[in-house]
């Protein structure tokens, strides 16, 4: 007597993921915990992060030893597996957006400062542009800026000169901001 094979299918195993995606989910969480450490503290103290992580995170900045500083990243990313990873990517793409909008209202207020000292018709343009400056006081301030340079003094004046754009253009950024947005 024969015996009578069933020949359905067993039930599918759930999928879990390859050994390769755990990996690369392991090393994104590690890349995630770098580019948070490099957050200024007082942002990091801001996300919503578990103790350990926190105490971690301010480990980490004590150690210097490049393979224990690769292993306590390791650890790190480990400890990130149970937060949710997308806020923080979030906060670390904005800080870093943050950053860059500073470095350029810098490399701006720099090049228009250089372009004020350098020509007259630089600040008629900038008078056009910025009705709100002191066009006496600021006139007064290259004068004085370029006599420094003239004098090889160091530059207090063109310091001053760069405060003054820095404070407009920060304050006309911001009003941009606030109407398109």
């Amino acid at each position: 007597m024969k015996a009578k094979h069933n020949h359905a299918l067993p039930a599918p195993l759930p999928e879990k993921p390859s050994k390769t995606q755990r990996k690369r989910q392991m090393h994104e969480l590690q890349a995630l915990g770098e580019a948070l450490l490099r957050l200024p503290a007082a942002q990091r103290e801001q996300l919503d992060l578990p103790e350990a992580l926190r105490e971690a995170f301010a480990k980490a900045a004590h150690i210097t030893a490049h393979e224990a500083r690769r292993r306590h990243l390791q650890y790190i990313g480990r400890l990130m597996r149970s937060v949710d990873p997308e806020p923080l990517w979030e906060a670390v793409a904005a800080a870093r957006g943050a950053s860059r909008a500073v470095a350029a209202r810098m490399r701006r207020c720099e090049q228009l400062r250089d372009a004020l000292l350098a020509d007259d018709r630089a600040l008629t343009s900038l008078l056009a542009a910025q009705p709100q400056l002191d066009a006496q006081r600021l006139r007064a301030t290259i004068r004085a800026a370029r006599k420094e340079r003239a004098a090889g003094q160091p530059p207090h004046h063109a310091g001053a000169l760069y405060r003054m754009l820095h404070d407009t253009l920060g304050h006309s950024d911001e009003s941009a901001t606030t109407a398109s947005g």
